[in-house]
């Protein structure tokens, strides 16, 4: 019986932090208003030009080694985490282990996810800021973003602006950050 309620607790968790994400959002979205027919019009414009130029960007300098470097890190993160999930799910799962074993597996499902709701959230605001593609990683010991880079690398405003994307969504501070320049 407690077994049960401790993973209903836990779905539940799952479930608010789903919901809250949704929330943020839809608030997110909301606060911006309604778009008019010229600036959909302007952005749609702004939108091809800006594929175009990545487009030929790509072309000229290996856009497809990094592209294939981002897709290949959330590859091995979601594979990562989807074997740790079924070990926690495991040792939920076996009668034999004590309650203490269980509820540090039940604490830390619940970290992977929120950890994946703070990763896609970050993605999605640093693909807001016009990096081309990139991919963080959060964990117990920190934030990991890797990003694109010129071969002269980053600025310090686009350091700035993954600074402060981390550290406005997050629980860490500057020094738990790690700043990946993947060289185009």
């Amino acid at each position: 019986m407690r077994k049960n309620l401790k993973r209903n607790i836990v779905i539940a968790a799952v479930l608010v932090f789903v919901g809250a994400a949704v929330y943020l959002n839809w608030s997110y979205n909301s606060r911006w208003g309604a778009a008019d027919a010229a600036m959909a019009a302007a952005e749609d414009a702004y939108m091809a030009e800006a594929e175009n130029d990545y487009l030929e960007t790509s072309a000229t300098m290996g856009g497809a080694v990094t592209s294939a470097y981002f897709d290949k890190a959330r590859l091995t993160r979601q594979s990562t985490r989807d074997e740790a999930l079924e070990l926690l799910e495991l040792a939920c799962a076996d009668t034999d282990v004590s309650q203490e074993v269980i509820d540090e597996s039940m604490q830390q499902i619940s970290a992977m996810a929120a950890w994946n709701l703070q990763e896609n959230m970050l993605e999605n605001e640093l693909l807001a800021k016009n990096f081309g593609d990139c991919v963080v990683f959060v964990s117990d010991e920190g934030v990991t973003v890797a990003v694109p880079a010129p071969m002269e690398g980053l600025t310090d405003v686009q350091v700035a602006q993954i600074t402060e994307a981390v550290l406005a969504n997050t629980d860490y501070t500057a020094v738990d950050l790690n700043i990946i320049e993947v060289k185009e």
